[in-house]
């Protein structure tokens, strides 16, 4: 699934956005100069929206001799330290020289002038991201179960490397991650909101005072890790090749992570209905792990603990609200053209209700 286009989204020089309301993501001609200045193919650009474009916007970036992948942030008004497409860059090279799985930066721009926003360039990997359904190819019981192993398996390895050594030590604070997520969203809400949600307000006050200790090690914390965020080979057995969208990474409490994938995760006997539940559906096939058979081979592979999930998967659904507010926002706001994100408004209170079933025990 791509992102539509929308007529003032792509300029060929600065001049002929002036008359337009809204900035435009991409302005061709001093983008084609930074190609040529970073040696990456010849001749004119054929733009395309890729990705399911609903936060940081990604394009594949075609001339003669190259093709790769843009990222910029989606045009403002943003929440502040949000959509930092420099930091992600960042990372991604750290984390080149590990075994996690990212693909490779090429190009890194932090000049705004240049088409209106920082950008990064990428190697395009050629794959399957499975959203909605699974490749023909791993279409079978046994590659779905697969499919969900790899999934814990490049986490693990993420999970695994020695942020220090990479040279991280200022990426992220190893202490008090759990505070500060509360802190960052609780302020973010304000920002978002578009509406008084009460649902909100208490699994907020949950969380605080149900709050666990950070348990082991703190890693690097991907923030957004599930099925739809990364890449698998088309071709059988099934292999996870790339994990992407990094653009809410820190360091962390690794547990964070595991309660994100699980609270995407639906599996046989989840509602049915419902924005969660499309989110999720494709997980619901035969073959497929259940939330709990991810957990055991998470522990099994890393040999840390999960123990009581349930605070992880509350977090996780009370972030993705005040997310989904914030996209919502943009949507009523006229800032983005996808359609997807004007679904939010229900979705929203749906998710909310969600978050406060699962802190009670539900």
């Amino acid at each position: 699934m791509s992102a539509p286009i929308a007529p003032d989204d792509i300029v060929q020089i600065p001049a002929e956005a002036e008359a337009n309301s809204r900035p435009p993501l991409l302005v061709l001609q001093p983008l084609l100069g930074f190609l040529d200045a970073h040696g990456l193919g010849d001749g004119p650009i054929r733009a395309t929206p890729i990705g399911e474009g609903h936060s940081n916007v990604t394009y594949l970036i075609e001339r003669d001799g190259a093709e790769v992948v843009l990222r910029r942030p989606p045009r403002p008004p943003l929440p502040p330290s949000a959509h930092n497409v420099l930091r992600e860059a960042r990372l991604l090279r750290a984390l080149r020289s590990t075994p996690a799985r990212v693909p490779e930066v090429l190009a890194v721009c932090d000049e705004e002038a240049t088409i209106g926003a920082p950008f990064y360039l990428m190697e395009r990997i050629l794959g399957e991201v499975i959203v909605s359904s699974v490749p023909a190819a791993l279409d079978t019981p046994a590659e779905r179960r697969r499919i969900g192993e790899e999934l814990i398996d490049a986490l693990v390895e993420i999970h695994a490397v020695d942020w220090r050594a990479a040279g991280l030590e200022d990426f992220g604070k190893p202490t008090g991650y759990l505070e500060r997520q509360l802190r960052r969203f609780t302020g973010l809400w304000e920002l978002n909101k578009t509406r008084e949600i009460p649902a909100v307000e208490r699994v907020g006050r949950w969380l605080a005072e149900h709050m666990p200790d950070s348990m082991g090690t703190s890693t690097i914390v991907h923030g957004d890790y599930r099925l739809g965020n990364t890449m698998y080979a088309p071709e059988a057995p099934a292999r996870l090749t790339a994990v992407l969208d990094w653009e809410m990474a820190t360091i962390g409490d690794p547990l964070a992570d595991i309660g994100y994938l699980c609270m995407m995760w639906a599996q046989a006997g989840d509602p049915s209905e419902g924005l969660r539940a499309a989110l999720g559906n494709v997980t619901r096939a035969e073959g497929f792990n259940t939330r709990e058979e991810l957990i055991a081979r998470y522990e099994e592979r890393s040999g840390r603990s999960v123990g009581d999930i349930r605070w992880y998967i509350t977090l996780a659904l009370w972030k993705s609200v005040v997310f989904m507010e914030g996209n919502y926002k943009r949507a009523i706001a006229g800032t983005t053209d996808d359609p997807y994100l004007a679904q939010f408004g229900d979705g929203v209170l749906e998710l909310a209700d969600r978050a406060e079933e699962v802190a009670l025990g539900g």
